[in-house]
């Protein structure tokens, strides 16, 4: 994969995740997918369950609901231009960031979020590492 291409994933995974949650929460978005491709959990070099790369990490499905097959955000996500949309041009900006490895991490390592609004079973007598925006991010 090239960095071009792992830039675009990216760039739109954080846009289709966190558009509305500003720049803070479009970064945290970005450092939990950073956290993953820097992962190796078993300390074995083998791929990783939820995908290995930016793009693998990315579009594994049911990890980034926004990737998924029927899910309203994929048709919006595949056709945004930065030309056309402020927060996908801001969403780009974050990803080469975060590539370069030049994106502070506020999310104290977290590997995993969702949204206030739900409670997701895995979720279930974790504690949160964090909160931003309208999201609870967890190291797993």
């Amino acid at each position: 994969m090239s960095r071009s291409q792992d830039i675009d994933t990216l760039a739109r995974t954080i846009w289709a995740e966190a558009r509305g949650e500003g720049v803070a929460g479009m970064e945290a978005v970005a450092a939990v997918i950073m956290n993953r491709v820097n992962a190796d959990l078993g300390k074995d070099g083998r791929p990783d369950w939820w995908g290995e790369g930016v793009e693998g990490v990315c579009r594994k499905p049911w990890q980034f609901s926004c990737w998924n097959e029927g899910d309203p955000n994929r048709g919006k996500l595949i056709m945004v231009k930065a030309s056309e949309d402020g927060w996908f041009a801001h969403a780009v900006e974050i990803a080469k960031r975060a590539i370069a490895g030049e994106l502070p991490d506020k999310t104290g390592g977290a590997t995993h979020y969702h949204a206030k609004s739900v409670k997701p079973k895995w979720s279930e007598g974790r504690q949160p590492c964090a909160e931003i925006g309208w999201h609870v991010f967890y190291k797993l």
